[in-house]
Parts: C-alpha cells; sequence; structure tokens
C-alpha cells in the first residue's frame, strides 16, 4: 500500500505512535497521513467505541487501522489480541505484510496470515507458537476456530476489511459463525467501499453505536483519470477490447469482468489471440495465482483479466488502462476500479464498454461521483493500422544500433538486400511488422451501436410504438367483434 500524495497536515508523530513505527514507516515512505488515517488513528488510539468507515483501496486504509492495532498491541502477552477479516487470499498476504514491514522494528511481534489454499498444518503450528494478530479469510478462520486452534474468545479488536466484497461473495454464514465465537465486549471495526444493505444489516446487528467515517467521496474522480466509453453492440464487446489494446502497444492494465466465466472467456480469447494476458479466477490453485500475479507485478504480463474480487489485494501504483468489459451494479465500485490506475502522481485512463441500453449507467455514475465521462468513437482498423504503423516507425528511428557487433555480418546484409532501392527497403522492413494488422482489418467494420445514436434510435422507438398501438387496436376490435 503507498501512501497518497502529501497534504497540509502534520507528519504521523502526531499520533505518539511507538518510535520503531515511525522509524519503519518513514523508511517506507510515508510523510503525511491521509485523511483516512487522520481520522481513524486517533481514534483507535483513544476509543474502544465501534467503527464504520467507508473507504477504498487506495485511500491508505491498511495503515489506518494496522498502525493504532500494532501500537495498541500487548507484546508480552502471545494470545490473539486482534482478528482482521478479508474477502481473498490475496488481500489477505498484501495485508499481513504490510502489517510486518510496519512492525519489523518491534521485536516480539507476531502477526499470521491464515486462508484456503495453503497447508493448514503450518497455520496451526504458527499459532501454537502463539501471535497477536491473525489476518485471515472467513473459510481459513471459521475452521481453524471450529478446530479450536485459533482462540479468539478473548480478543480485544474485530476488524472486517471489505465487508461489501466479504457479503457479496457469500461469506455471511461464515462471518455470523466467527462473531459468536468472539467476546461480547470488544471493538469491531468495519471497512468498506460501498454499503450495501447487506452490509447495514451487519453493522446494525453486531455494533453498537458505532462512528462513522466517510472519506471515499474525497477520492473520487481524480483529475489525473480520463473516463471514456464506448457504445458497441454487445456482440462486439470482445472486438471494441482487442482494438483498444491494438490502438496502446504499450498498454498495461486490467480487463473487470462481473463474473467467473466471463474472465476465463475473455482471457482465453485474448491469449488465443497472441495478446500477453492472462486471468485470475477462484478455480486456479494458490501457487498458480501468485504466479499470475507476479508476473503482472513485473509487467510480464500486459493485460490481467479479472473480477473486482479477484483483484483485491492486488497494489500496483503504474497501470495506464482500467477496462470496464461490463459495468459494475453499484457505481461506487466504478470508482474503486478506475481508481486503480492514475496512482502515485501518473495519468490514467478508465474505459467503459457499453450497449445503447447502459446509458443511464453512465448518468447515474456521473451523478454520484465528480467524474465526467467522455464519448469515443470505437477505434477502427485504419485508426489501430495507422497508429501501429506510426509507433514501428519511432522503434525503428530510435532503436540502439550496435556497431562492433553487426559489423561481421553487414556484407551478407548488403548482398542480399542490394537490388532493393532506398523506397523499396523501407517498404518490406515496415511490412514485416505491419501487414499483420493490415490483413487483420483489411475488411473490418465500424463497432459502433448506431442503433442508439441520434435519428436511428428515435426512429425506432416510434416504429415499436407504432407497431405496439397497432397490435392493441387490432385486439382490441377484435374483441369487439
Amino acid at each position: 500500500m503507498k501512501n497518497l500524495k502529501k497534504n497540509n497536515k502534520a507528519s504521523f508523530s502526531k499520533f505518539s505512535l511507538k518510535k520503531e513505527l515511525l522509524k519503519s514507516i518513514k523508511e517506507i515512505g510515508f510523510d503525511q497521513p491521509t485523511p483516512i488515517q487522520d481520522k481513524v488513528i486517533p481514534h483507535l488510539k483513544s476509543s474502544m467505541q465501534d467503527l464504520i468507515a467507508s473507504a477504498q483501496t487506495g485511500t491508505g486504509k491498511t495503515a489506518a487501522f494496522g498502525l493504532p492495532l500494532l501500537d495498541l498491541v500487548d507484546i508480552s502477552n502471545s494470545d490473539v489480541q486482534s482478528l482482521i477479516l478479508c474477502p481473498t487470499r490475496e488481500l489477505c498476504i498484501q495485508i499481513s505484510n504490510d502489517l510486518m514491514n510496519y512492525s519489523k522494528y518491534i521485536d516480539g511481534m507476531k502477526i499470521l496470515p491464515v486462508y484456503g489454499g495453503s497447508r493448514i498444518d503450518k497455520q496451526i503450528k504458527s499459532l501454537k507458537k502463539g501471535t497477536q494478530i491473525v489476518v485471515g479469510t472467513p473459510g481459513r478462520v471459521k475452521d481453524l476456530i471450529k478446530r479450536k486452534k485459533l482462540v479468539v474468545k478473548d480478543i480485544e479488536r474485530f476488524i472486517l476489511d471489505e465487508a461489501d466484497e466479504m457479503l457479496s461473495m457469500g461469506f455471511k454464514d461464515d462471518l455470523e459463525s466467527i462473531f459468536q465465537s468472539t467476546p461480547s465486549k470488544k471493538q469491531v471495526l468495519l471497512f468498506s467501499a460501498t454499503m450495501t444493505p447487506k452490509v447495514v444489516k451487519v453493522t446494525k446487528k453486531y455494533m453498537q453505536e458505532p462512528k462513522k467515517i466517510a472519506v471515499a467521496k474525497e477520492n473520487l474522480g481524480a483529475e489525473n483519470i480520463e473516463h471514456y466509453f464506448y457504445m458497441v453492440s454487445e456482440k462486439n464487446r470482445y472486438e471494441a477490447i482487442k482494438r483498444v489494446a491494438d490502438l496502446n502497444p504499450d498498454i498495461y492494465g486490467i480487463v473487470f469482468c462481473r463474473t467467473r466465466k466471463e474472465t476465463k472467456e475473455v482471457a482465453s480469447k485474448l491469449m488465443n489471440d497472441q495478446y500477453n494476458a492472462d486471468t485470475i479466477h477462484g478455480d486456479l490453485s494458490q501457487s498458480e495465482r501468485d504466479d499470475v500475479m507476479q508476473r503482472f507485478r513485473n509487467r510480464h504480463l500486459q493485460i490481467l483479466v479479472a473480477t473486482d474480487v479477484a483483484a483485491r489485494g492486488l497494489d500496483v501504483d503504474d497501470l495506464t488502462h482500467v477496462i470496464n468489459y461490463n459495468l459494475p451494479d453499484d457505481e461506487e465500485i466504478y470508482v474503486h476500479r478506475s481508481g486503480r490506475t492514475g496512482r502515485a502522481g501518473n495519468n490514467g485512463i478508465s474505459i467503459a464498454i457499453i450497449n445503447g441500453r447502459e446509458m443511464y449507467r453512465i448518468k447515474k455514475i456521473e451523478r454520484s461521483s465528480s467524474i465526467k465521462f467522455t464519448k469515443k468513437k470505437t477505434p477502427t482498423g485504419l485508426d489501430v493500422c495507422r497508429k501501429r504503423l506510426y509507433a514501428l516507425i519511432d522503434q525503428i528511428e530510435n532503436v540502439r544500433v550496435d556497431e562492433k557487433q553487426i559489423e561481421q555480418f553487414l556484407p551478407y546484409i548488403y548482398e542480399k538486400l542490394n537490388w532493393l532501392d532506398r523506397d523499396e527497403l523501407i517498404k518490406h522492413f515496415v511490412s514485416i511488422e505491419f501487414n499483420r494488422y493490415l490483413s487483420y482489418y483489411r475488411n473490418s467494420v465500424d463497432l459502433d451501436d448506431k442503433e442508439f445514436h441520434g435519428g436511428n434510435r428515435k426512429r425506432k422507438k416510434n416504429r415499436n410504438k407504432k407497431s405496439r398501438r397497432k397490435y392493441r387496436f387490432g385486439k382490441k376490435n377484435k374483441r369487439k367483434n
């Protein structure tokens, strides 16, 4: 987790955190607290009141609850004092790593991640040795409690991170079971990007007069993110993604799909079409997921196809694009997705691929945030060919020539290409890379959904109205007869 850009507030020293924590976060590069850190840290340091925080990924919430938790830990006590629940293995690992980095100068601090897909016997062995903070996914935590290996009857603080995602993934029963194993007197901290009805129900059932903090709106519509939408017919969604990728040879982004099945289909098509892409989904083993994530973080993959849940825990600062293959059901989730680009002072582009019937959803996102969408014409085959050709020319112009290494091969090259004049030589070199784009896009069609543009849509509505009226009157007259 990277701290956000500087503001005019005082440094972390104002929170009276342990010197070991201040030393580590200074090394990490944290300078001044983000808005959520500025509100949550002093609350946890001074009060046992429950807390509800509306906060998205990228706001600095891990440090917001993590730093005061670490500061309040009793090192002399090896029992579990705080339990943190999160929806995915990746997020579990990320939070644990962040807490370990913050507390690396505190002797005796033990933090344990527990999640499915990893050997439970190793996690049980670590629990027996003692740990003050456990970070886990609901299924594995419930299992360990049931086996009586994870004892949470004396915890002081219970943190639910990404509560909306946990509930949308069907962890309601697991959460109920875990809550029942915890003491009635404890502090409950709930962090959620969206306050869905399911989340609200949990807050009413398990929290006592919680304090509410909302900072998500302060992070909406970042000025360095451009928001576009392409309007295409349903059958052309995938083709639109291909054209975006072809138009941006240096793309480094995430394609968000709604379902696991959809991510598999889109990623499979991209890979079959020779794009540098892959996907993460629940059917992968942990080692397979880790491999994909690592390759993406190292930029060995250009495009990652994922659902919102699967992408949790993937913290990358230099994404160029976020592409919405489908818009999410909740407007705030779109903001959450788009906020993954345009980080650390970089510019970013967020693209929504919609059909004409979804235009109202674009308007809803605009009304609920400071985002303003720009309608873009879907790239044509000519657009792609032009962009790729010019990119190739730039590449040839700027390539580094190693005179010593190439010198021994030049006589053969000159002899082989001697029959070509300057113009023909240029055409041959350019065509090596360019021919495949020309061939693919030679008969390409315009993807824009003309059915929902201007007069065409209006005329179609009128035609539908007339046909319905005709049918209705005809039916009525028939009844009279």
